[in-house]
């Protein structure tokens, strides 16, 4: 990996434009992939726990629509949680425990580093969190929240003792055939995971082949900070910014989520419930995730359609409040939007 003053261009699939850099921050290096034209307005994104970007963002951004409405509109900054991106050396267990605090803060630096003042930020569960509490502490540098399966509160006791588990499996036998069917279970429905009848997706098997190249004391460092979060709901309406939190109708945080609703502003949030769908709504279903983004950056001029509707989405006019479908209300009303509403 080159220092942070040089760039590394990545040499995948799909994912062939980009570079990365490794941004050097007062606790530990991060390294940060930039997708497009440097001159537009930014979008960062952080992912979940024991994933990188290369997953947790690809299915969204391989999505035609997503190239039109993000990549032209947004120059991407793809924030890889410390020893999680392709390569990367195990970090060793004596250096310092980081807090969830500390994660945030690297954040600002990676902006002052890139020289980027307010920014668009779109996280995934943990990262949702990291991106909320860095919206808290720095509201000034946030222009709005894309939040999937997001994280607000601390841990309940279960989920306390369900990643202390996973934890302590991680410290002492690695990235173990265990771990791997926990954070599946984290991410995924049922139904893409298969079972004795049906084989899990391609998703679901990409993503368990991404795990086994995890260095197994990154991701425990990883969770460990974010078992260790605080309670942010009293904070949420105090935020300055616009929110869109979207969350599968099977994620384990779907009670969450909807808390994390209720404590925002509700003249500036809204919710998208996608149905059929787990936490990681960017891969199992990011065709879901079009219409309702639109309207969101429509309401700040920065996408203006050249069509009513994405060809693609599992959404119509139709099934939504239309209300909720105008540019001026879109991202005021807290109101679950559906994917699937039944036919009578």
């Amino acid at each position: 990996m080159a220092d942070s003053s040089d760039s590394v261009s990545i040499d995948m699939e799909a994912l062939s434009l980009g570079q990365e850099h490794l941004v050097k921050t007062n606790h530990g290096p991060v390294c940060v992939a930039v997708y497009g034209d440097p001159d537009k307005p930014a979008l960062i994104t952080y992912p979940d726990v024991a994933l990188n970007y290369m997953f947790c963002f690809q299915g969204l951004f391989s999505c035609p629509e997503a190239s039109s409405l993000l990549l032209h509109n947004f120059c991407i900054y793809h924030i890889n949680p410390l020893g999680h991106e392709l390569g990367a050396p195990s970090i060793c267990l004596d250096a310092p425990s980081l807090s969830v605090d500390d994660l945030a803060d690297q954040i600002v630096e990676v902006l002052n580093y890139f020289g980027l003042g307010t920014v668009m930020c779109m996280g995934v569960t943990a990262g949702a969190y990291i991106l909320t509490l860095f919206a808290m502490k720095y509201r000034q540098r946030v222009l709005g929240l894309i939040l999937v399966s997001p994280l607000c509160k601390a841990p309940s006791w279960a989920e306390w003792l369900y990643n202390k588990v996973m934890s302590n499996l991680l410290y002492y036998y690695g990235m173990c055939g265990v771990v791997k069917e926990l954070l599946l279970k984290r991410y995924f429905s049922k139904e893409v995971r298969g079972n004795a009848q049906v084989q899990e997706s391609d998703v679901v098997q990409e993503c368990r082949r991404l795990l086994c190249e995890r260095q197994s004391t990154n991701v425990w460092r990883f969770l460990e900070a974010i078992n260790g979060r605080v309670d942010l709901s009293e904070g949420l309406r105090k935020l300055q910014c616009r929110s869109l939190i979207f969350i599968g109708e099977h994620s384990p945080y779907h009670s969450e989520a909807v808390h994390m609703t209720t404590k925002l502003d509700r003249r500036y949030s809204a919710l998208v419930e996608v149905q059929g769908c787990g936490s990681l709504v960017t891969e199992e279903q990011p065709q879901a995730m079009m219409i309702p983004m639109e309207y969101f950056m429509m309401g700040y001029g920065i996408y203006r359609p050249t069509q009513s509707v994405s060809p693609r989405s599992p959404l119509s006019p139709t099934r939504i409040s239309p209300e909720l479908l105008s540019p001026e209300s879109m991202g005021l009303k807290l109101k679950p939007i559906k994917t699937r509403v039944p036919i009578s």
